[in-house]
């Protein structure tokens, strides 16, 4: 499997407070930013899948509210999150 748990506390304790940090906007939206990089490489090697297609665009989406959350709570949060994940260009 492509994400175990190793790889998720890698993934917490990085963005997060701590490797059991699961709940901060901060650890969500990078293993979203994950799930979404590995999903997107799966859909450039198989086109036709339409199941994962539809995972995508719901992480996409859900990534995106919760990105919309954290800057309108705090626009700085957002901005070293932006920068951390590498979201925008």
């Amino acid at each position: 499997m492509y994400l175990d748990s190793a790889k998720k506390q890698e993934i917490f304790g990085k963005y997060g407070k701590s490797n059991s940090d699961t709940g901060s906007v901060e650890s969500q939206v990078a293993l979203f930013s994950y799930r979404i990089s590995h999903l997107t490489e799966h859909m450039k090697a198989n086109r036709k899948d339409h199941t994962t297609e539809r995972a995508l665009v719901k992480l996409v989406g859900k990534r995106r509210a919760l990105m919309k959350y954290v800057k309108a709570k705090d626009i700085e949060r957002y901005r070293a999150l932006v920068k951390a994940l590498g979201l925008r260009k």
